[in-house]
């Protein structure tokens, strides 16, 4: 029995985004059940990286609060949401593609497939269709290396994407273009959730190799994948780092809400 006097928990907020999504599984009902109501949606999947970008880019600050779903994918946002009492677990773009494709094969939802380039396409739409027998992948494009989410390209994808009737995108621009991208769809198409991803269909396809599973579990994907491209990651990676310490000042006034009304 419920107790009517017990207080609901709150989300995480960081720099004013909200994180709602508390699972894969939450993650993958809810966008599921979205994609068969017809509605124009985005899915953004928040990790350090993007909480830079936040701090340094309107237009991509402004697309993730468009966003209807938002996971959490880096483990110190993870830990945060431990300290103010609502436990989330790491979702990423690369956890989300095959739970929802198999979902989508057993629920009739066609699938599009944007960014990487030709060949990444073609490998990932062969894998998931072996996988997932009956999955209609409505489409598929590569755009240019310098695709402008506002550009003459962008209408071309935002048509094709619109024409294929596909009820679940998958955007694999990186940030921030992809996020960006997705909030102009979301007034743009006509039923179509629009999933950024990053780089999961490199790893389907093999392109990219993703770090090792205990890897993962452990929260050093970030170490593995700096080690495999340092020259490209690290300087990164060292913003992720330095962006810590302000972020769990940011917090701290959550968690001692938390706990207050945790104690009341």
């Amino acid at each position: 029995m419920l107790d009517a006097h017990a207080q609901p928990q709150r989300n995480l907020t960081i720099d004013g985004i909200t994180i709602n999504v508390s699972s894969l599984p939450d993650a993958v009902s809810s966008i599921v059940s979205a994609a068969q109501s017809g509605d124009n949606f985005s899915v953004c999947t928040l990790n350090l990286d993007h909480v830079v970008q936040l701090e340094q880019r309107a237009d991509f600050r402004a697309a993730y609060r468009r966003a209807r779903f938002v996971t959490a994918d880096g483990f110190p946002i993870v830990m945060l949401s431990h300290l103010i009492g609502t436990p989330i677990k790491r979702t990423t773009g690369a956890d989300l593609v095959e739970p929802l494709c198999r979902e989508a094969r057993r629920r009739g939802l066609p699938v599009f497939m944007m960014g990487s380039n030709a060949q990444t396409l073609s490998l990932t739409a062969q894998r998931l269709a072996e996988r997932f027998r009956g999955l209609r992948i409505a489409g598929t494009y590569a755009p240019g290396m310098n695709f402008d989410p506002y550009s003459s390209e962008a209408d071309l994808a935002i048509d094709r994407i619109r024409a294929s009737g596909a009820k679940l995108c998958f955007v694999a621009l990186g940030a921030p273009r992809q996020e960006v991208f997705a909030a102009r769809c979301i007034d743009e198409l006509d039923g179509t959730g629009m999933l950024c991803i990053g780089a999961a269909l490199d790893f389907i396809a093999g392109t990219q190799k993703r770090a090792p599973s205990i890897t993962q579990k452990i929260g050093l994907e970030w170490a593995w994948r700096m080690l495999n491209d340092p020259r490209r990651l690290a300087p990164r990676y060292a913003r992720c780092m330095a962006v810590v310490p302000r972020l769990v000042a940011r917090t701290i006034p959550q968690i001692v809400t938390a706990r207050i009304r945790k104690a009341a």
